[in-house]
C-alpha cells in the first residue's frame, strides 16, 4: 500500500473523497517529504450555518484526516497512525475562504520515533489554526495522535 501513498496520489484522493469535495474543502499542497500540508476551505452557500458564516463540521473537517496522513507518509509501513482525540476552540466566525497550514517538525519526529522504538504507545498532540482571508484567527484545533511501531519491526 505504502509504495502508492505518495504526496502527488494522496492530494488526488482527498481533493475527490466525497466527504472533502462535498463540503468544499481541498488540498492545495502536500510537500514532497510530507511535513507540511496546505488545506482551504472554500466559502460556498451550502456549507454556511444560520449565521451565514462557515460551518463548524466543515472547519473541523477540514482538520480531520490530515495529520494522521502526514505521518503514515513520514513513517510508512513500520508505524500504526490513527486519530485518537481532537478539540475545536471557535475563536471568530468565518466568512471568507478558510486556510490551514499543517506541519511536523523534525523534532516532533525525533521525539515519536524516540517514543515508540521500543514498541511503547506514543500520543503526540499537534496544534493548527485557521485562518480567514484577511489572516484572522478562526479556529485553533489540537489532535492527539496514537502512533506505535508494529510488531514485526518492534
Amino acid at each position: 500500500m505504502y509504495r502508492y501513498f505518495t504526496p502527488k496520489i494522496v492530494k488526488r484522493a482527498l481533493n475527490i473523497w466525497p466527504p472533502f469535495w462535498g463540503a468544499g474543502i481541498s488540498i492545495e499542497n502536500i510537500s514532497s517529504d510530507f511535513q507540511e500540508v496546505s488545506v482551504i476551505l472554500k466559502d460556498r452557500f451550502w456549507n454556511r450555518n444560520a449565521n451565514r458564516t462557515q460551518y463548524g463540521g466543515s472547519i473541523f473537517s477540514m482538520t480531520d484526516p490530515v495529520f494522521s496522513l502526514m505521518l503514515m507518509g513520514i513513517l510508512r509501513d513500520e508505524y500504526y497512525v490513527w486519530d485518537k482525540q481532537s478539540e475545536i476552540d471557535f475563536i471568530s466566525p468565518g466568512t471568507t475562504d478558510l486556510h490551514a497550514r499543517f506541519v511536523i517538525s523534525d523534532a516532533q519526529l525525533a521525539e515519536i520515533k524516540q517514543a515508540t522504538k521500543e514498541g511503547e504507545k506514543h500520543f503526540p498532540q499537534f496544534e493548527v489554526y485557521i485562518y480567514d482571508k484577511k489572516g484572522k484567527v478562526v479556529a485553533r484545533v489540537n489532535r492527539t495522535l496514537y502512533v506505535r511501531k508494529k510488531p514485526e519491526f518492534r
